[in-house]
């Protein structure tokens, strides 16, 4: 036996040692065998590569990487899952309160069958505009419950694939997203963003909304089958969670398993209070400005909500603030400002401080 056979075999003898120190499915522990004897024996007849090797290893990696029995403990409390919602996210109270009533109903289910049965409570989707905080609520959920938070973007998705998988007869193949995420969170029951829906584009959106149909429906995402991992796995107990611009571009069948939460646009009042006491103090800290360094006038902040008139969202008072708080610190590294001295941005001067 040559070297690089001698190598092979070695590396053969590690995988399988691997799988038997694995806790798989009966069924599924066969089908992996069967590859490793098939290996096996194309070695001894000499016929066996690198290239098929590395292929069988892959998949078994990711078969290992499968959490089958794995979960997170869930926080079943209301109080606690307010007190998130509120640290989080200032006003949305319509919103906040239709996401406890949501909440209250996962609770209520698991305390009633603690063996962890199908959720069948509604899947959440947060409909608004651009910065209204839908992401930031999708991960509050998953922080209330003490679970896992994974996102998967919908934005510019072109191929159904790209969900569920590449048949192992392609090269190159791989999992799908949800299977990706699924092994990154190390846990059966995460919480799964699938963010901007309405965002996949056109020629692919009727497949896509078909592995829709099939992930959000608890009685066929228990048995959902990726192209690549060729095994069904239990997905019903992940939590969904969807966002969108709008509805438009999503299939009846999709909202049909949905329940539409639409997210206000924030008040300039909000925005105020918003900026002053969370984004502010936080976007200094960032920047390296300390509390002494930089001072904004009452009398400043209205040109700073709205520096190009009505956004519904609160990106573009982000940015302004990112922006302000840059030519601060730009000014005192350069020396322009006195030792010891701060900068005050009044009605006089804020036009120097606002980006351009």
């Amino acid at each position: 036996m040559d070297n690089s056979s001698a190598l092979l075999e070695s590396q053969i003898q590690k995988l399988d040692d691997k799988i038997k120190a694995s806790n798989f499915p009966s069924d599924l522990l066969e089908k992996i065998e069967s590859m490793i004897n098939l290996l096996k024996a194309t070695l001894r007849g000499g016929n066996a590569s690198f290239i098929n090797f590395e292929t069988v290893s892959n998949y078994v990696n990711w078969i290992i990487s499968l959490p089958f029995n794995k979960e997170t403990k869930d926080i079943l409390d209301l109080n606690h899952a307010k007190e998130t919602l509120d640290k989080n996210h200032y006003g949305l109270l319509s919103v906040k309160n239709r996401i406890l009533e949501y909440l209250s109903s996962i609770i209520l289910s698991m305390q009633n069958d603690p063996t962890g049965g199908i959720i069948r409570a509604p899947i959440l989707c947060l409909i608004g505009l651009v910065g209204t905080g839908k992401t930031t609520l999708a991960y509050s959920v998953s922080e209330a419950l003490g679970r896992k938070f994974e996102r998967i973007p919908f934005g510019g998705m072109g191929d159904a694939r790209a969900i569920r998988g590449q048949s192992r007869a392609f090269a190159d193949a791989e999992p799908g997203s949800i299977i990706k995420k699924i092994v990154h969170s190390q846990s059966k029951n995460p919480v799964i963003l699938l963010d901007e829906l309405d965002r996949v584009t056109e020629n692919a959106r009727a497949d896509i909304m078909g592995v829709l149909v099939e992930l959000l429906d608890p009685e066929q995402n228990r048995a959902f089958t990726d192209h690549y991992i060729d095994y069904p796995f239990d997905l019903s107990h992940v939590l969904f969670v969807a966002t969108a611009n709008n509805t438009t571009n999503i299939s009846t069948a999709v909202l049909d398993r949905l329940e539409i939460v639409q997210m206000p646009s924030y008040t300039d009042d909000e925005k105020l209070a918003i900026g002053k006491s969370y984004l502010f103090p936080k976007i200094r800290k960032q920047t390296g400005l300390s509390e002494n360094q930089l001072a904004v006038d009452d009398s400043v902040w209205p040109f700073i909500i709205r520096p190009l008139g009505f956004d519904a969202g609160i990106r573009s008072l982000e940015r302004t603030l990112e922006g302000i708080c840059r030519k601060t610190a730009r000014l005192i590294v350069e020396g322009r400002v006195p030792q010891g001295s701060y900068i005050h941005i009044t009605s006089e001067n804020y036009k120097q401080f606002l980006p351009t």
